[in-house]
């Protein structure tokens, strides 16, 4: 068995484990820069399986550190793990327990993914080469975000490529899509001030409205 097919069917054989920690976190959701109780669950599942792990950042990230101790090139993993201002509505036993917050973006499916897919390359890094970094980051739906600290903390130091997972609902269900370079839009907040000129209803033109021109402007 190649160590490719190998992940691949304990990753099949870790799929009731996947659906809990998913169905776990979809109940307890918390939003961007508050995911205090959803970063500590992802570490003591680490700490439960002897993996360590270290905070990135000025948030809630996390890293884990997988080491072959083979040579070749670091690849790392990420996945967010916030969730977003909106109350679930329907009638699911994992329903969320949080007021007004709902996973509706698949944070929680990335991350349930993401802790079992580490928790294999761990048990299995002596049959690989070089090394694994999986990048739990907070806060993705918030600008800046939670990336911009990780990074600052040196998050990508020496990493040789990074596949960022997320789901995509216009895909269809079982395929995967990727390609080099950015692949999701940027965000970024700035402030724009209209600065107008009074005048008389008769006297458009010797006047500036601030009005007319934010509405322009949207």
């Amino acid at each position: 068995m190649t160590v490719q097919s190998e992940l691949m069917q304990r990753l099949n054989d870790s799929e009731t484990d996947i659906i809990n920690i998913r169905r776990h976190l979809h109940e307890h959701p918390e939003v961007s820069f508050h995911e205090q109780e959803t970063a500590k669950y992802i570490k003591d599942f680490y700490h439960q399986n002897g993996i360590e792990t270290k905070n990135f950042g000025n948030g809630y990230g996390l890293v884990v550190d997988i080491d072959s101790g083979h040579p070749g090139k670091t690849l790392a993993l990420r996945a967010d793990f916030d969730a977003l201002a909106i109350q679930e509505d329907n009638d699911l036993p994992f329903k969320s327990k949080n007021s007004g917050v709902m996973h509706a973006c698949g944070h929680d499916g990335h991350t349930a993914y993401m802790m079992i897919l580490a928790k294999n390359l761990f048990e299995m890094k002596n049959k690989l080469r070089g090394k694994i970094r999986i990048i739990h980051q907070p806060a993705e739906e918030v600008s800046p975000g939670g990336a911009k600290s990780m990074i600052d903390a040196g998050v990508l130091e020496g990493v040789d490529n990074v596949i960022g997972a997320h789901v995509m609902t216009s895909m269809p269900t079982g395929s995967i899509g990727y390609h080099t370079n950015e692949t999701q839009t940027g965000r970024a907040n700035f402030t724009i001030k209209f600065t107008g000129k009074g005048g008389h209803a008769s006297m458009p033109h010797l006047s500036k409205d601030a009005i007319v021109l934010q509405e322009a402007t949207l």
